[in-house]
């Protein structure tokens, strides 16, 4: 996997982590909500971590505890029968040293996407 231009980790890791944030009882139920609509599933380039954020997303403000419980029924029906929260989010709990490492993965994601729109008009990034 190629890392992305910025030296602070590679594409994966940032979707990972964004993930992770979302998934995690650091931030409340809105704020979960309001960080999903910054987001937008295009920005997940692996599939598996796409079909994570559409499922985070499609629950809503519901309590990250309870979202963790339907996350891998959801994952299975929508064809990952081999998911698994822990191993794939390292859901260990983020500890909350980690949690401005994880909101800065989110702010990656949606500047490198904000770079490519304005490349795509013709501005410099």
């Amino acid at each position: 996997m190629a890392t992305v231009p910025n030296h602070k980790g590679t594409r994966e890791q940032w979707e990972r982590n964004a993930l992770r944030l979302l998934c995690s009882d650091l931030i409340e139920p809105a704020t979960r909500v309001r960080l999903t609509l910054l987001l937008n599933a295009s920005l997940f380039k692996q599939d598996l971590n796409r079909v994570v954020y559409e499922e985070i997303r499609a629950l809503g403000g519901v309590p990250a505890r309870r979202l963790r419980e339907l996350l891998p029924g959801r994952m299975s029906c929508r064809g990952f029968p081999e998911f698994r929260l822990k191993e794939f989010l390292a859901v260990s709990e983020a500890a909350e040293d980690d949690i401005e490492k994880l909101f800065e993965s989110v702010l990656e994601i949606i500047e490198q996407d904000q770079g490519k729109d304005e490349r795509a008009k013709g501005q410099p990034a």
